[in-house]
């Protein structure tokens, strides 16, 4: 039996794992433990510009990144109550594993292709102006969800600082704050 094989959607490998998690310490130290690090945070960003489902929203987020060779790790702590993706997915009584992510030169055209595909919008934004990202509903066998995030200057800078901080991590500095 011959299989089909599916059109390519999104362009690239699969750059990102995100995890949603209730105690952004915790989680960190858990993938400490583990030997995954240094982590660089950001903390208390506001996702100005941002829909979720449709409606306005501004959710109040500290994140974390790591790398595991090529790839990279998120951990994301939302501190507020604002409908996201994430409040969605904690509410449902989850924690972990979230989604995964590519990241892309032309954001219009893998948005295109992903409405083409008949992948619907469940959050969107543009991080305040630095890049657009939109999380699409796939059908959960892959993830929860599938992000899409634009590459810019700003976030090609912190593509490569997460990377670089993980080429030859000895252990020591672990936690690092960003901006």
């Amino acid at each position: 039996m011959e299989s089909a094989r599916p059109s390519i959607i999104l362009p690239g490998h699969i750059r990102q794992n995100g995890y949603v998690v209730r105690d952004l310490e915790r989680a960190i130290e858990a993938w400490l433990a583990v030997g995954v690090g240094p982590w660089l945070l950001l903390r208390h960003l506001t996702q100005t510009g941002s829909v979720y489902r449709g409606t306005p929203t501004e959710p109040v987020v500290s994140i974390a990144f790591a790398n595991s060779g090529a790839l990279q790790l998120e951990l994301i702590e939302q501190e507020d109550d604002s409908p996201s993706i994430y409040r969605e997915f904690l509410d449902a009584g989850r924690e972990g594993f979230h989604h995964l992510a590519w990241w892309v030169e032309d954001f219009d055209a893998a948005a295109r292709a992903a409405e083409g595909a008949g992948w619907p919008v469940v959050h969107a934004g543009d991080t305040g102006g630095m890049a657009q990202f939109a999380y699409y509903e796939t059908g959960g066998i892959t993830s929860t969800v599938i992000e899409v995030m634009e590459l810019t200057d700003a976030t090609r800078w912190l593509v490569t600082t997460v990377s670089d901080a993980a080429v030859g991590w000895d252990g020591s500095d672990p936690i690092r704050t960003l901006g």
